[in-house]
């Protein structure tokens, strides 16, 4: 145990004496400046540590007063010795000694007290929405799951959104051995939810107070550099999680080493207790691991994305008979426009399209300074062109009722082909070709 030297602890009453002579209008600086003072983290680590420490309480103190303000970034500040608060509380009781484990234990309940309701003072209620898989997302395609029938079932809960509701907790007084890791999942909850924001420090906190939690108690322990003697700690699998959570952050940034045996740790006492929900979700990062330590400076660097997706949406599943009617369609008026661009330039009263514009735009039959031609001439050209259009148009329309008829036989026959294999022979289909 680390004890308390003559320059800690007059760095730790010079930070005490600082915030209680503070002004209100001078909060914001000193929370932009705390991060300057290098030896004030590793001090109260030290006090924290040490349970007989005449600063203890003060320091207990000052840190919920640091989270019942406003500002975020001292906010933050106690929040990063949660992982030290959570194990030195947690090994205290289970020795047993509760005269020593007071102000921490205030400390804890005070967050929690603070974080369950909004500035108001109303309970928070929190939402999480679970995904849809039938939507693409960063994870997946949806073309990949296969086309889905599209049932009256399927299309009723295509576009549900699931939303899952927590929060309602009660305010908590003291700790039993009930509602213990009902408060303190919600702690660590809470630092999961700002774990981006922790120094290096606090990554070597939270890897060492789960591999502590875990092994202390068991033989595994003798195979660690500490020998603090120390009870066996009751664990519960939903707080289990949430180490996972921030074991696997401290991972891959900056705390390969700590953060891997860590994780070893967890899944040693997950087995023993058979905990499945630790054992799912710790197997899954181990396996997912690299072989060696990550670069560090890809760890807070954002996820990138790629905005082409590398499966193609349109699966062959999608290519119908009326894509096709559609493509040849297409082609087709490609092939009219390069044969004789004329009947496309007309002003049909019947397309519902007049532009002046388009027609200057394209070359004019007539040679400048040549002989207009006659008006009866253009009258009988313009009639002549206008019967050609509606006539094609009306091929057009037969042939696609003809192409739907011949959909609907082809899915007649195998429908009766579901019903009673066999019963399409090669004659048949032949016909419907």
């Amino acid at each position: 145990m680390l004890g308390t030297g003559s320059e800690p602890r007059g760095v730790v009453e010079e930070w005490l004496s600082e915030f209680k002579t503070l002004p209100e209008t001078h909060i914001s600086t000193y929370a932009g400046s705390l991060h300057l003072k290098k030896c004030l983290v590793p001090a109260l680590y030290r006090v924290i540590q040490d349970s007989s420490s005449e600063l203890l309480e003060p320091v207990c103190h000052q840190l919920f007063e640091l989270y019942r303000s406003s500002e975020d970034r001292l906010r933050r500040f106690t929040l990063q010795f949660l992982p030290e608060l959570v194990w030195v509380y947690l090994r205290i009781t289970a020795s047993r000694d509760r005269q020593s484990n007071g102000c921490i234990e205030a400390l804890l309940l005070g967050i929690y007290n603070l974080e369950i309701v909004d500035k108001d003072g109303n309970s928070k209620l929190l939402s999480f929405t679970i995904p849809s898989l039938s939507k693409p997302s960063m994870y997946h395609e949806p073309s990949s799951l296969g086309s889905m029938g599209l049932t009256e079932g399927a299309l009723s809960h295509h576009d549900l959104i699931r939303v899952v509701y927590s929060g309602l907790h009660p305010q908590r007084e003291t700790f039993t051995a009930q509602n213990r890791f009902e408060v303190l999942c919600f702690l660590m909850l809470c630092y999961n939810s700002a774990v981006v924001y922790m120094p290096l420090s606090s990554y070597q906190a939270v890897c060492r107070m789960s591999s502590r939690l875990c092994v202390c108690g068991f033989p595994r322990q003798q195979q660690k550099l500490w020998r603090e003697p120390c009870n066996r700690v009751v664990l519960e699998p939903e707080f289990m999680v949430q180490m996972l959570t921030a074991v696997y952050h401290a991972i891959y940034n900056g705390e390969w080493e700590m953060g891997k045996e860590a994780l070893e740790d967890i899944l040693y006492r997950a087995q023993l207790e058979l905990y499945s929900q630790p054992l799912l979700l710790g197997n899954a990062m181990m396996s997912s691991l690299p072989d060696s330590a990550p670069d560090e400076t890809l760890g807070r660097k954002v996820l990138q994305v790629e905005v082409t997706p590398t499966v193609s949406r349109i699966s062959r599943s999608a290519i119908t008979a009326a894509s096709i009617r559609r493509h040849r369609w297409k082609r087709e008026d490609a092939d009219g426009m390069s044969v004789g661009e004329d009947s496309f330039n007309l002003n049909d009263p019947d397309e519902g399209f007049s532009s002046g514009a388009s027609n200057s735009s394209q070359p004019s039959a007539t040679k400048l300074g040549g002989p207009a031609p006659r008006a009866g001439s253009q009258r009988s050209s313009a009639v002549r062109k206008t019967v050609t259009a509606r006539l094609s148009r009306e091929r057009d329309r037969d042939r696609e009722k003809e192409l739907m008829q011949r959909e609907k036989e082809l899915e007649k026959m195998k429908e009766q082909e579901r019903v009673c294999p066999g019963l399409c022979t090669v004659r048949q289909c032949w016909k419907l070709k």
